[in-house]
């Protein structure tokens, strides 16, 4: 069996799995990490939403072939250590609004609005509400005018 190596939250792993097994799967059932959710396997609703360095990536839709060595993929479960911190400002403002009702999305909606302010601090600009409509996640439960509050709070702290 193929083996890949690669950086999970700031550790580097390897595990025995066929390439063409999602990366999804690999986080959650061979290594147990959980916060990426599964929600439509085809990366439309992005509740599996992570970073594969820096980058927001719906990894329901990545084989695991397409991860090497030098490649970080960070999930909900390690962004806090991307900060040096219990919470990341993003999770804070999560809380401080109260965003969440089933949270199913949110460990993906999360991901998703940390790395959209990270792309637009690097274009050296504020984030706009155009820049928040760009965001796609789906959240069965309707919250999003709270979502778009807390983005619009943590951009101010990170």
């Amino acid at each position: 069996m193929p083996t890949h190596t690669f950086r999970l939250n700031g550790k580097q792993i390897t595990v025995e799995v066929e390439d063409d097994v999602r990366l999804l799967w690999v986080l959650r059932d061979l290594l147990g990490v959980t916060g990426p959710k599964y929600g439509c396997g085809i990366g439309v609703c992005q509740a599996c939403t992570s970073h594969v360095n820096g980058k927001a990536v719906n990894i329901c839709s990545v084989p695991v072939s397409r991860i090497g060595p030098d490649d970080e993929v960070t999930t909900i479960e390690g962004l806090p250590g991307t900060v040096g911190r219990e919470l990341h400002p993003m999770q804070e403002a999560w809380l401080e609004h109260d965003v969440a009702q089933c949270g199913y999305c949110q460990p993906g909606q999360i991901m998703s609005a940390v790395a959209k302010v990270r792309q637009v601090r690097a274009e050296g600009r504020d984030i706009t509400d155009a820049d928040l409509d760009e965001l796609r996640n789906i959240c069965r439960c309707g919250t999003y005018a709270r979502i778009r509050d807390a983005i619009k709070s943590a951009t101010e702290k990170m």
